[in-house]
Parts: C-alpha cells; structure tokens; sequence
C-alpha cells in the first residue's frame, strides 16, 4: 500500500534526523478529518526543524517517490508542515507544540507513540 509506504518513509526521516516525542495520530475513523493521519515531532531549535523537515522530503523521495503536496513554515521555523494530502507532518520546537496541542485538538484521534 502507497499510503503505509510514505508512512513508514515519514518515520524514519524523523528518526534520522533526531526528532523526539514523535507520535502518529490516526484520524481515520473521525468524521471531519483533513488527512488520515497526523505525524506530530519536536526539535529543539529552528535549525533542527528545518533540517527534519528536509529529511523528511528526502527520505519519502527515497523511499516511496512521493513529494510533499505542500510545506509551510521554513521561515521561522518553529512549526513546519509537510503536507503529502493524506499524510501531514507537523515539526514543533517545543514551546511552539505545547502552546497549539494539536494532540488535545484532535484528542479522538487514536494515538501511537513511536520510538525516538
């Protein structure tokens, strides 16, 4: 399956680029999604963010020939969004995840940390 193959390609930009605190959702079975799934990471400065969001783009070139639909963010890096329509990455520093929570916004999502 494409979709499992982005994923899975998504993950581990994340890993390769030291992200932490990842966590997938998935929004699946909610009624008024956006994507299937939200991939949700920290950095812990703006240089890291961006240097995770491009591991991110190149690992799922890599890995499942997909480009990101969008991205938004690069330039201050403290929230990037890279958007592949079904799959949406969000990379925080940590002050900037704990101020929006998105886990709390989409608290009916089904949650899953992955490892570091």
């Amino acid at each position: 399956m494409q979709e499992q193959s982005l994923l899975e390609a998504v993950i581990k930009g994340l890993q390769d680029k030291k992200a932490s605190h990842i966590n997938q959702l998935d929004l699946r079975e909610l009624e008024h999604r956006i994507a299937d799934y939200f991939i949700i990471a920290e950095a812990e400065s703006k240089i890291q963010v961006r240097a995770i969001a491009q591991g991110v783009e190149d690992f799922a070139l890599r890995m499942s020939k997909e480009k990101p639909y969008r991205t938004e963010g690069f330039e201050n890096a403290e929230w990037i969004i890279v958007d592949f329509i079904n799959i949406v990455v969000h990379i925080f520093q940590r002050e900037a995840r704990m101020h929006y929570q998105l886990e709390q916004l989409w608290g009916d999502a089904i949650s899953t940390p992955i490892p570091d």
